[in-house]
Formats: structure tokens, C-alpha cells, sequence
């Protein structure tokens, strides 16, 4: 170690009171973190590219400072969803510092990873009152049935108005409208259980109408339109 003319002159003083690092909830349990193998805990990061084009979300469970688990959801860009299939696969068994140290590929999830380091760090987790935390595999329950992510897509126009494309329960295929051209309801098709459906053996045209459903007062409607295309 190195030091400056002016510091080996100082006189040498007592340190008073370090009572270290301040404690941290993780998993159930109050640590004090001085090393990466301390951090615990299943977190959420969302970034965003520098033109802000696309987003990503990011979650992490991490046990004793390595990444066990990664779900890297991403919207907005056709070249981030490639990116999210390297990073899914160079994240896991990565500490979380080399984590944030790694070229995730695509600077939204490099965004997102900073984030959710800073959750985790912190002790700002989603499990951080959650004795033991959550088993490897949880982070696939924010996705629900058939394993998609929840994604909500809405266009709408002053001259127009709104168009309802994607939603929580699907794609989108009809938008009902009452007589002052109002929406009130609306039919979609749960994706993920047709797809699944099919897997299984089904005939994709019973699987598409077996997931067919309404949301609202569709059946009411006194106009029905197609959002992408009327």
C-alpha cells in the first residue's frame, strides 16, 4: 500500500466505535452483508435500452450470493428477446456481482441487472420476510398457465380511439361496442392453454374455440369489431 507524503506524516488516532454493516432482511432472518455469499433472496429488476425502445423485466432468486434462477422477460424490441435467450443462460450459477459485471448481452437487461442488484444488496426483496425464501422454480409462477408472460398491449388514437390487442387473459379477436360506440366488453383467446391443448394431441380448431371466451357485457353488443383491422 501506498501512501502520500502528507498521510505518513499524520499521527496515528484511535478508531472509536464500528459496529459494521447495518442488518439486512433476508429469507426470514436479519444478516449483516460483508461478502456476496451473504445475499439471499428472490428480487425483480426492470430496465430499459438507451433509445428506450424496449424494456426488460428481470427476476432473480439467488441463494448464499448465486444465481440459481432467471426469468428474463422482455417487450418492445425484436432483438432483445435473442439477447433474453443468452442472458437466461449465462446468468444461472453467477454470483450476483459478476452478474452485474457480465455483458448480459442487450442494455435493457444489463439496466435491469443493476436494478435488481440494488433489491438485493439492500435487503428490498420479495422474500425478505419469507423464512427459508422461495424454492428454485418459483419465479415461473409470474408467468401463471402455460407459462407466458403477462403482457398488455393497447393502441388508441384521438381521431379513433382505443384498440385492445393483448390483455392478461389473451389475444385480443373481437372488441364489442354498444350503441354510443362505447366499448364494453371483449373476446379473446387464452394463448397459452390453445398451445398447450394442441401439444396434447388436440385438434387445433376444437383448442381454439374451447379457449375462446368473453370478458364483460360482449354478448350485449350492438357492434362487434376486429382491433387490427377495423
Amino acid at each position: 500500500m501506498n501512501y502520500s507524503h502528507e498521510v505518513e506524516n499524520m499521527i496515528c488516532v484511535c478508531r472509536g466505535p464500528n459496529h459494521g454493516a447495518a442488518p439486512i432482511p433476508e429469507e426470514g432472518k436479519w444478516v449483516k452483508v460483508t461478502e456476496i455469499k451473504d445475499v439471499s433472496g428472490l428480487s425483480h429488476g426492470v430496465g430499459w435500452c438507451a433509445p428506450q425502445q424496449g424494456a426488460c423485466k428481470l427476476t432473480l432468486n439467488v441463494k448464499n450470493g448465486i444465481i440459481e434462477e432467471a426469468l428474463v422477460e422482455t417487450i418492445g424490441c425484436s432483438g432483445m428477446t435473442h439477447s433474453a435467450a443468452m442472458a437466461a443462460e449465462i446468468l444461472g450459477g453467477k454470483t450476483i456481482l459478476e452478474a452485474l459485471n457480465t455483458d448480459l448481452v442487450c442494455d435493457a437487461i444489463n439496466t435491469a441487472m443493476r436494478e435488481i442488484f440494488k433489491q438485493l444488496v439492500y435487503g428490498r426483496t420479495q422474500t425478505a420476510f419469507s423464512e427459508g425464501g422461495l424454492p428454485v422454480g418459483a419465479g415461473l409462477e409470474d408467468l401463471g398457465k402455460g407459462l407466458r408472460s403477462q403482457v398488455g398491449t393497447m393502441f388508441g388514437t384521438k381521431e379513433k380511439g382505443v384498440r385492445y390487442l393483448d390483455i392478461v387473459e389473451g389475444y385480443i379477436m373481437s372488441m364489442g361496442l354498444d350503441d354510443k360506440n362505447e366499448v364494453i366488453g371483449y373476446q379473446y383467446v387464452n394463448l397459452g392453454k390453445m398451445m398447450e391443448a394442441i401439444r396434447n394431441g388436440e385438434d387445433p380448431k376444437t383448442a381454439f374455440e374451447k379457449n375462446l371466451n368473453n370478458y364483460g357485457q360482449f354478448s350485449e353488443a350492438v357492434k362487434v369489431i376486429d382491433p387490427r383491422r377495423e
